[in-house]
């Protein structure tokens, strides 16, 4: 069964409303590591591995240590699909990270379970009440153990001159109007969409954007309360994945395609003009910038509108599906690591990465330092959401949010179906 600790943390992990990090000393594991010269060290895990991101969090770093000589930095770089794999290797482990990547809700819930996450709620009281209810889903039990340093909300990114080519004037509105798009686009030889379907997260976006219509806001606050999707929208939800994959609208092998990972990727498909729409988060702007030959944003190339609207879904008008992006200290980090993460998520250091344009600042003061037309129409989206629904395999515990999107990678390779997807959020507890 599910401690109390837990379900609490889920109850806050519904809303968008994120945060991500911890840090300070105290707590098990080696002491804080020090070089011959007495400075810290921190050893930081970040996913940033396109230049634009992972070049700015090195010079944030470099920042940093030049008002620090004290502190010095062993900075990794790993790839999103396995740094959530190391991550949870590293936590078991005696010699976890200081700084690390954390997407909050269940997923940080059952990491504060070992006893290895910092619980930074009196450092970061400051930062906390400036960002709002968007530091939420990292906290549990009114103890903040994260703070994010972007948050965003999922739709369509799409190549403006492929739509011109095809003959399309306006992204479509509606469900029906999607379709219309992607026979126009099939139409004139180009993909419709692209599916990095190896990673199963991008699969689980199809199914939780149409729950996210399909479902009464208080369906599906109840899947993170209650671990269980009894209303019957979500069975809803997965047969509108069903005639969207009927509609043929994807890459050949796209069940093969990574995310993220190469020009072969679906995101490099998009930034190359192999395929003229991605349904994905925040950071895509950034992320197709990496993959192109010329490693040049898309400019004007690149669009972004919302997910379709669907006829007769109970779905809060306007909601969306998101969260964060943002780090944890290990219990065990050295003093310094609070203190940088604080720095990271200060108004002045979140202007300077809003200006990247690889995603959107948590803090509001930092929001107009966003100038790329796309991401910019992501910042407007988050800002108007009336609800949003954190990523459900991030909301949910991490062996129940896993179980959830292997289930759904499966109803787009043709093992799985609607009702199994459902029936996961009950069976999956009895595993944890």
């Amino acid at each position: 069964m599910l401690r109390s600790t837990r379900a609490a943390a889920l109850i806050a992990a519904a809303l968008l409303t994120a945060t991500t990090a911890a840090c300070a000393g105290g707590g098990g594991g080696p002491a804080p590591a020090t070089t011959p010269d007495g400075k810290q060290v921190i050893t930081w895990w970040h996913n940033a591995t396109q230049d634009t991101l992972k070049n700015y969090f090195q010079d944030a770093a470099d920042r940093y240590t030049a008002a620090h000589p004290e502190v010095t930095f062993q900075i990794e770089p790993v790839q999103n699909e396995t740094i959530q794999t190391k991550i949870r290797v590293g936590l078991q482990s005696n010699d976890p990270p200081d700084l690390f990547q954390q997407w909050g809700g269940g997923d940080l819930a059952t990491q504060v379970e070992s006893g290895k996450i910092a619980d930074i709620t009196d450092a970061t009281k400051d930062v906390v009440e400036s960002m709002g209810p968007i530091a939420d889903p990292w906290s549990v039990d009114g103890k903040q153990y994260g703070l994010p340093y972007s948050v965003g909300v999922t739709g369509l990114w799409y190549r403006t001159d492929l739509f011109a080519q095809a003959g399309i004037t306006t992204p479509p509105k509606t469900i029906d109007e999607f379709y219309t798009v992607v026979d126009q686009l099939k139409a004139a030889g180009i993909v419709p969409v692209a599916l990095g379907g190896k990673d199963k997260w991008p699969d689980a976006f199809w199914w939780a954007n149409f729950a996210t219509r399909e479902c009464p806001q208080a369906a599906l606050e109840a899947v993170t309360t209650d671990l269980a999707m009894t209303d019957p929208c979500f069975v809803k939800a997965g047969q509108d994945v069903e005639r969207l994959i009927a509609a043929q609208p994807f890459q050949e092998g796209f069940l093969a395609t990574p995310a993220q990972e190469g020009a072969a990727s679906s995101a490099g498909m998009l930034a190359n003009g192999q395929a003229a729409m991605e349904l994905m988060g925040h950071w895509n702007e950034g992320q197709t910038t990496g993959l192109t030959p010329d490693k040049q944003p898309l400019g004007d190339k690149l669009g972004w509108f919302p997910f379709p609207t669907v006829p007769g879904g109970q779905g809060t008008p306007g909601a969306t599906v998101g969260g964060g992006d943002g780090f944890s200290c290990s219990a065990s980090a050295p003093p310094a690591c609070v203190d940088f993460l604080k720095f990271l998520t200060s108004d002045e250091e979140q202007t300077t990465f809003g200006a990247t344009n690889t995603g959107l600042p948590a803090a509001k003061a930092a929001e107009s330092s966003v100038t790329g037309t796309s991401i910019k129409a992501v910042l407007e989206a988050r800002a108007a959401t009336p609800y949003n629904q954190l990523y459900f395999d991030k909301a949910l515990p991490t062996d129940v949010g896993q179980a959830l999107n292997d289930e759904i990678a499966g109803l787009f390779a043709g093992t799985s179906d609607p009702q199994r997807i459902v029936d996961v959020g009950a069976v999956a507890p009895a595993r944890s």
